[in-house]
């Protein structure tokens, strides 16, 4: 059975399950999964993941919801290099931290801004209710410094010296307030400098998931110059 996907690549966790399976040849086919067309409310895909988010994926007659759980199964599973989630027990340790840690921290404090910058205004028709907009960046910027001074303190990576899932999770999440014209490395020049890293590094396949976002962020851009 072939490994299936289902995703939205405007979905930050989605753009990173893809990133891995692409990056690692793991065969999938893509079921793209709209959220914007409702498409993750389906009852077809209900059946799939219950709790209507994506990314999840079925294998097979397995069916596994949440994208840190889907990383470390296909990581496993397809017995991809040592350096994505390391069997050495403290290194995969420190992934692990990354992981529990991102998901009311970076995870949460860009999602915030995004939505108050880019989603909300353009749901609603509303403009951009600045000082909410002021609350969400001075929550994103103390994650990113915390970031920049504990998880790339002395080290390459978000969890040492090796690219691991911990980074695929975390530049997805960072980039996301890009769509606005948003540079999330601005003031944060280490920050920058790992994103930059992580970038090259999985070229050109990064690119490549990420496409979609960048054209979104190009757009708003020249919007911003007008």
């Amino acid at each position: 059975m072939t490994l299936k996907i289902f995703a939205d690549l405007l979905s930050q966790p989605s753009r990173s399950v893809i990133l891995f399976a692409k990056l690692n040849n793991i065969p999938f086919v893509l079921e793209n999964t709209s959220i914007a067309e409702g498409a993750h409310q389906t009852k077809e895909f209900t059946a799939i993941n219950p709790f209507q988010k994506v990314p999840a994926i079925q294998d097979g007659d397995f069916n596994l919801t949440e994208s840190v759980a889907i990383l470390k199964y296909l990581a496993s599973t397809y017995k991809t290099p040592a350096h994505w989630y390391p069997s050495d027990v403290k290194k995969r340790a420190r992934v692990d931290e990354y992981l529990a840690w991102q998901h009311v921290n970076t995870r949460l404090s860009c999602a915030k801004v995004f939505w108050c910058e880019f989603l909300i205004p353009r749901m609603t028709g509303n403009p951009i209710n600045k000082n909410k907009l002021e609350n969400c960046l001075t929550g994103m910027n103390k994650t990113l410094t915390e970031i920049e001074d504990v998880f790339l303190k002395d080290r390459k990576y978000l969890c040492g010296n090796e690219i691991t899932i911990a980074d695929i999770m975390g530049v997805s999440e960072v980039l996301q307030v890009s769509g606005s014209g948003r540079d999330p490395a601005e003031g944060h020049p280490k920050l920058g400098a790992w994103i930059d890293r992580v970038q090259t590094q999985l070229n050109p396949e990064f690119d490549d998931v990420f496409k979609i976002l960048f054209k979104i962020r190009n757009k708003s851009r020249s919007r911003s110059k007008l």
